[in-house]
């Protein structure tokens, strides 16, 4: 078979590095675009923190520029070079952050403190890391005797001694366990810890009169169990410290000024940028014979705009997104914060011109600061469904009348999902009870049965 020559053309959608960036910028919050910011001008020495750039500017003229030892910039360490001005930036942004210490490393260290062998140590550090962010233990412990090569009566019995560090019930294999654990350690009665261990099921399913029957016991006995078992943790590994990263940094601030909602980007925290002129000035005193210096400076400065263009440009697009969202929105900005329109991507698109990826990244994740609370982008988004008389309305309006409805309940008789039909029937909302539980559960809120209190 012989080779041969063919020729083809065919069209192809490519993205230049510069929309490559600013996608990138676009669909970053505030606290992700300053760390962006930091690592870029640790990076590139082009850029350049305005107001070191005015502080400097004298001193920079007086440098005389035919001293300068090109081979030194071309193999300077610029990650090393320009730790001053990011390290001056991060002082002006506000006191460190302290260091809050996370579930495993409060386990680790409460581990420093027992009378351990090395390889009972080293079995308590492995279970501690296999623990997830509920804290409980999902490897099997066949898997770690054969990782560790020790066995499976020594992996039990370190698992013990972890499940009852603190937080208690850190590191159980189901909650059973870890209600179990919790119990016997915060000094359960014989009936809490007897529904726990034998009638587990019937507990979780909240069959109350079974119990009272199968355990013999009164009504107000059980009760005082259920009650006592209620304020256990079902997840432990939850009960870490707040973090600052629990915090929410808007992106935006919308204020009220001479009665007109003014739009402006949160960025207090931004350092701002630009070029270095002395980098502009030096690709006109390169000599002419050195390509390879001229290159250099040349893409570092190329480089350096684009990220400034960039982070511009994001500045543009979100308060462009924000004022569309005003606009659309103008009950819940006039103070109706209830009345949210059933508004979706494409709609803030034709009113911006921007194309609906553009719109998803520029909502998502990002937090508004408004005069009646701080809201996710994301809130003011929601389908429509029309009413008895008509009229479309959002499904945030429905949700929120569902949970007040469950809220107001009779929690010794739950409304079912079909009850919950019926009422939203008489108040003009034809719903299947299909959607009614679907919103139920994107809110989290168990079915009539699990909600029952006895």
């Amino acid at each position: 078979m012989m080779n041969k020559l063919t020729q083809s053309l065919e069209q192809r959608q490519k993205f230049l590095p510069k929309q490559i960036l600013e996608t990138v910028l676009l669909q970053m919050n505030s606290i992700d675009l300053e760390q962006k910011i930091l690592e870029e001008l640790e990076k590139n020495p082009a850029l350049e923190l305005q107001e070191i750039q005015e502080s400097d500017s004298e001193q920079d003229l007086e440098e005389p520029l035919e001293e300068i030892d090109w081979e030194e910039i071309l193999n300077f360490d610029y990650d090393e070079g320009i730790k001053g001005p990011s390290d001056r930036s991060r002082k002006n942004l506000g006191a460190p952050i302290q260091h809050v210490y996370t579930a495993v490393e409060r386990l680790l260290d409460q581990i420093t403190y027992l009378e351990l062998s090395e390889k009972n140590r080293k079995i308590a550090e492995v279970i501690i890391w296999n623990i997830d962010e509920q804290g409980y233990l999902l490897t099997d412990l066949e898997l770690l005797s054969d990782r560790l090569k020790v066995g499976i009566k020594d992996i039990e019995k370190m698992l013990q001694i972890v499940q009852r560090l603190d937080p208690p019930g850190i590191g159980a294999r189901d909650l059973q366990e870890c209600l179990l654990i919790q119990l016997e350690l915060l000094g359960g009665n014989n009936l809490s810890i007897n529904i726990i261990k034998n009638f587990f099921d019937d507990f979780a399913n909240r069959r109350f009169e079974r119990l009272e029957n199968k355990l013999n016991c009164s009504k107000e006995e059980l009760n005082e169990s259920l009650k006592f078992i209620s304020h256990l943790n079902p997840k432990p590994g939850e009960g870490s410290p707040t973090t600052p990263a629990d915090y929410i940094l808007p992106d935006l601030i919308v204020e009220e000024v001479d009665g007109e909602l003014i739009v402006a980007v949160n960025d207090g925290n931004i350092p701002e940028i630009g070029i270095s002129k002395k980098y502009k000035n030096l690709i006109g005193n390169v000599p002419s014979e050195n390509d390879e210096v001229k290159k250099f400076l040349h893409n570092k400065i190329e480089s350096a705009k684009w990220f400034v263009q960039a982070v511009q440009q994001r500045q543009i697009n979100i308060v462009k997104v924000m004022k569309a969202i005003i606009s659309r929105q103008d009950l819940f900005f006039s103070g109706e914060i209830t009345q949210v329109k059933p508004m979706i991507l494409k709609d803030i698109a034709e009113m911006t011109e921007l194309d609906i990826s553009t719109i998803s990244r520029v909502t998502r994740g990002k937090y508004v600061q408004t005069p009646w609370g701080v809201f996710e982008l994301k809130h003011f988004f929601s389908d429509g469904i029309m009413n008895q008389s008509g009229e479309e309305v959002s499904t945030n309006l429905i949700k929120s009348r569902l949970k007040s409805i469950i809220e107001n309940e009779d929690k010794k008789d739950p409304i079912s999902d079909d009850g919950m039909v019926e009422i939203l029937q008489n108040e003009g909302f034809s719903l299947a009870r299909r959607t009614i539980a679907k919103y139920r559960n994107q809110m989290k809120i168990p079915v009539a049965r699990l909600r029952r209190i006895f």
